[in-house]
């Protein structure tokens, strides 16, 4: 099943630089990873400026879309969207997954 999740992530006051700078390694990290898995398929930034991102993400369910995203290093600083995405019979994508 694949799902829309949008991310808005929001660092508490007051945290120093180097812990944000490495969450933010930590963070590119994890997503190579559950990109190498076949979970992240694709994500976006919106042109406008700002801390939202935007992915396309394949798992069972949506629990277990959940856990992944709840063991990404910066899950505790993040704000998420979840929709579900059903294929539309005029997609012209081929269903390749």
């Amino acid at each position: 099943m694949e799902f829309l999740v949008e991310f808005e992530v929001e660092v508490p006051k007051g945290t120093p630089e180097p812990a944000i700078a490495e969450r933010n390694r930590a963070e590119s990290l994890a997503a190579g990873r559950l990109a190498d898995e076949g979970h992240l398929l694709r994500l976006w930034r919106p042109t406008v400026g700002g801390t939202t991102a935007i992915g396309l993400y394949a798992a069972d369910d949506e629990a277990e879309l959940e856990r992944l995203l709840q063991a990404l290093p910066l899950a505790d600083w993040m704000h998420v969207t979840i929709t579900p995405l059903l294929p539309h019979p005029n997609d012209p994508a081929p269903l390749a997954r």
